[in-house]
């Protein structure tokens, strides 16, 4: 590790961003001196407020729209965009020229990440930009607000750890890495969202938390953030007489969350609207979407208020002749979120699929059953052996029909409703109930807003080998497909088989052997690998070769591309080379082919751009 002083956490998030540190020169042990750093931004035209989050949006606004200097911030005159609170707020009424969701976007395969697609109905006059661009100016707007407050202790000295969920694949992972380093962090390390709570929470406690988890808890962590549903398990074991945490599953990439409980509420409301004669058009949907988002955060986080209104900008249309307004009570947005994303539901459902249409709209690959207690039950029912393989752990109920989690930790805005996160907890509970096993506890006293920023900050000092650290490694198995030679036999493709190339739990920094197996990879021009991951075969070690598996153990992700410089060699000549997996300190896959005769070694990199369609 190196000498800096700060240790900085960042919440990378859907909706919210925030930035938390440690001082490690003050901190001993699980005892820290630690704190969030207040956030500068626009609020308004040349009004800037410092706030405890950053909202993930980004404006873009016209060349004409705002007078000199109304998108000044303390540390440069103007920028051609504003970020944060004003952002979304302005493109609330002007919802064509806000980019949202980015990090979702971030973790699409179906898109060119890289690509100027957001926002995705820009008007022609505005210049687009990528997933990946509107990261950079978030992380870059966190980075400079910490240089604007700390010029003694520049930000591009210290240890940075941002967060990702823990369902992010390579290809994901490395993007947000990849727009980390653009913004300038060059001492950076990837974590996973949940592990960030928990760590939170441990923190947070002041040595206390082994009083409240023992040797044989379970505990599930439940994120459901802006965008995402993330779901984790963490183990307490004992060694040598201490307590250890070993994470034993994540969930699936599940698109589902925030965002969709926004667009849940709009369409509600528009129907309410159209029942009484007043119809929206999609730009107005638009606006809606994001007024409804905003009443939605206050309706949770404040107790206090019994209703919000609801503004609808008005474009001059026949149909609608000013502004309309309405109002969104709590008892509407408890019972839409509730009965629509948290049904009481029995351990055995599973998320309902839905025939597709042929043709779609180009937009996020949102999960097609809304209900995440669904979604946790068939999490927890994949996961029924996790612990099975886990040395010196003992399994409390064998023969179950899941694996039971005895404590569970809530994170993400949403929870801030104590009725969304009794529901969750009940409906465990239920679960539970039913197979005869004892009740999960809620471990208490988490910060569902700043949780994830402030155990990213924590992690970093826990690098430095002080406090307690969650062991696991990579979430995943990794697997490469591998074609068979064989002669080609009309309407049949060439069956495959899946090269385990990074076991699960695979740890930072950790270099695997170099395979056995030879594979050939042509010179001169791009070769594609299929690339699949496995969140439930954890017995597989580097080199295991699969001739079958079910369909839910491997799930395909994006392909891996190599191009080999030709070295004298002729273009699409092919070179055995065998394959070497590393999981980089930033918490990356890479993979290297190596030629037999040792003459050179070449990077097999991840195909971030997805298939573009056309």
């Amino acid at each position: 590790m190196t000498a800096a002083r700060y240790s900085i956490g960042i919440d990378l998030g859907t909706t919210h961003s925030a930035l938390a540190w440690v001082d490690t020169s003050a901190s001993d042990g699980e005892k820290t001196s630690n704190g969030v750093l207040p956030m500068p931004q626009l609020t308004g035209p040349g009004a800037v407020e410092a706030l405890p989050l950053l909202p993930s949006f980004l404006y873009l606004p016209h060349a004409d729209e705002l007078p000199p200097g109304a998108l000044a911030l303390p540390w440069t005159d103007s920028l051609p965009y504003a970020v944060g609170e004003f952002a979304r707020s302005r493109g609330a009424g002007t919802p064509i020229r806000l980019v949202s969701s980015a990090k979702s976007w971030l973790s699409h395969p179906g898109v060119d990440r890289r690509a100027a697609i957001l926002p995705v109905d820009a008007p022609p006059d505005l210049a687009k930009v990528s997933p990946v661009d509107a990261s950079i100016r978030y992380l870059d707007h966190l980075k400079q607000a910490w240089n604007n407050a700390h010029p003694d202790a520049p930000f591009d000295q210290q240890d940075v750890t941002v967060t990702i969920p823990a369902s992010f694949d390579p290809a994901a992972r490395e993007l947000t890495a990849e727009a980390a380093r653009a913004a300038g962090y060059d001492s950076l390390t990837l974590l996973e969202e949940p592990q960030a709570a928990l760590y939170s929470w441990i923190q947070g406690s002041g040595g206390n938390w082994r009083k409240e988890v023992r040797t044989g808890d379970i505990i599930l962590v439940v994120d459901v953030g802006g965008g995402t549903s993330d779901f984790s398990l963490i183990a307490v074991l004992e060694r040598e007489g201490n307590l250890e945490l070993h994470r034993v599953a994540v969930g699936d990439h599940i698109l589902l969350g925030g965002d969709n409980m926004d667009l849940t509420l709009a369409y509600g409301m528009a129907q309410k609207l159209a029942a009484n004669g007043t119809r929206l058009d999609p730009w107005q949907m638009r606006s809606l979407t994001h007024a409804c988002r905003a009443a939605k955060e206050s309706l949770l986080s404040d107790a206090a208020l019994e209703s919000v209104p609801v503004v609808i900008p008005s474009r001059g249309s026949k149909l609608i002749g000013g502004a309309i307004r309405a109002d969104l009570s709590r008892e509407d947005v408890a019972a839409t979120i509730l009965e629509g994303f948290f049904p009481q539901v029995d351990a055995s459902a599973r998320p309902a699929a839905r025939t597709r249409a042929g043709l779609t709209q180009i937009g996020l690959p949102f999960a097609q059953d809304a209900a995440i207690t669904r979604h946790l039950a068939a999490f927890l029912g994949r996961q029924q052996g996790a612990t099975a393989e886990l040395d010196g752990f003992v399994e409390q109920h064998p023969g179950a029909t899941f694996l039971h989690p005895t404590a569970v930790l809530f994170n993400g805005g949403i929870f801030k409703s104590d009725l969304l996160a009794s529901r969750t907890l009940e409906t465990v509970n239920r679960w539970l109930a039913a197979e005869n096993a004892p009740p999960a506890r809620l471990l208490a006293g988490a910060d569902l807003d700043l949780a994830v920023a402030r155990g990213a900050a924590y992690y970093g000092h826990v690098r430095r080998g002080r406090g307690v650290r969650i062991r696991g490694g990579t979430a995943a198995a990794y697997y490469v497909a591998v074609e068979s030679a064989m002669p080609a036999i009309p309407g049949m493709a060439p069956p495959i088989q899946a090269l385990c190339v990074a076991p699960f739990g695979m740890e930072e920094g950790a270099e695997a052997a170099v395979l056995d197996q030879e594979f050939g990879l042509v010179v001169g021009e791009p070769v594609h690998f299929r690339f699949f991951g496995s969140t439930v075969r954890r017995q597989d070690g580097v080199g295991t070769l699969l001739d079958f598996w079910q369909d839910d153990e491997l799930q395909e992700l994006d392909e891996i591309q190599a191009t080999l410089p030709a070295d004298g060699r002729q273009p699409g000549q092919v070179v055995e080379v065998r394959l070497q997996s590393r999981v980089s300190e930033t918490g990356t896959l890479e993979l290297a082919a190596v030629p037999r005769d040792g003459s050179a070694r070449w990077n097999v990199e991840f195909d971030v751009r997805g298939a573009v369609p056309g």
